[in-house]
């Protein structure tokens, strides 16, 4: 064991370092053509041209962000999420909204790199390509730290941060070999920023924080290739995750805790996934916007 020791340590004096290249300003982009209004109009300026993939895609935040997206212009929409079937009635509602949009769902869990790698192809092969993709699958655990079993602990990691980076590398791929760029946007926590009160939930702001070292790391690496990678840090959201008797209490104090005095809604979250996939978010890379109404600022 310690000659294994020794030996490993040696090692690393004759180690090559791997070096980043950054952009050199020519970057590709996502072709002008599929931006019909100019750039410096109203409806150019929040235009979203291409195809999106968005994990969590049938869930409440991910059905409201994906109907915001195609408003504003995408051509087509892949929604991933564990199981899709009883989501089918909220995607045909989608589909009859806007016909002039492909869009598909598949089940898919965001911790299998198989089945993630499989499901971009599929996206490329269905919509023609993979220009967006919004990280909204996760899971919240609320316990004490001295009472998480270790098996918690790595499965909020793995799907939170795991999941994302999967997904993350998986799209950036399909981007690199069709040669016109993309958008990433991983969802953060206001558990990203800081310690939430009153529940102990250790293991959901730790996989929260590491998104966003995981943002700015992949925004430095990613950008030669035409590739912004951004976070939004959401507060408490007035969604089915977040109703409920037993969290009653809770909810006063959040409130009580907010400069604004309530809750966010869903689509409060969709307007800054727009911003930063649309033609106004072009010069946004490494960026993270929390939209917590000030809560943060206590």
């Amino acid at each position: 064991m310690a000659d294994s020791h020794t030996s490993s340590r040696e090692a690393l004096t004759s180690r090559i370092l791997p070096q980043m290249t950054l952009s050199s300003g020519l970057s590709p982009s996502l072709p002008s053509s599929l931006h019909p209004s100019p750039r410096d109009s109203a409806p150019g300026r929040f235009s979203i041209a291409g195809n999106a993939v968005i994990t969590g895609g049938t869930g409440a935040i991910g059905l409201v962000v994906s109907r915001a997206i195609l408003q504003h212009g995408a051509s087509g929409l892949m929604l991933l999420d564990l199981s899709v079937d009883a989501s089918q009635p909220a995607v045909q509602a989608l589909r009859a909204e806007f016909p002039q949009a492909k869009i598909e769902a598949r089940s898919v869990d965001v911790t299998d790199e198989e089945a993630v790698t499989k499901a971009i192809e599929e996206t490329v092969q269905t919509l023609g390509s993979v220009d967006m993709l919004v990280c909204l699958a996760g899971i919240v655990s609320c316990s004490h730290a001295l009472d998480t079993p270790i098996s918690t602990w790595r499965k909020v990691l793995d799907v939170n941060t795991t999941g994302a980076f999967i997904c993350a590398r998986a799209a950036a791929r399909a981007m690199i070999s069709q040669g016109t760029g993309g958008r990433i946007v991983f969802t953060a926590s206001i558990s990203a920023h800081r310690v939430n009160f009153p529940q102990p939930q250790a293991a959901y702001n730790v996989s929260k924080g590491a998104l966003l070292m995981l943002k700015s790391s992949l925004a430095a690496e990613w950008a030669r290739h035409g590739i912004t990678v951004n976070s939004i840090s959401p507060g408490y959201m007035d969604t089915v995750l977040n109703e409920g008797e037993g969290l009653a209490e809770a909810r006063r104090i959040w409130n009580e805790r907010n400069p604004m005095g309530r809750m966010g809604l869903p689509e409060e979250v969709a307007g800054v996934v727009v911003m930063m996939l649309s033609r106004a978010g072009s010069y946004l890379n490494g960026a993270d916007v929390v939209v917590d109404g000030g809560g943060h600022v206590f």
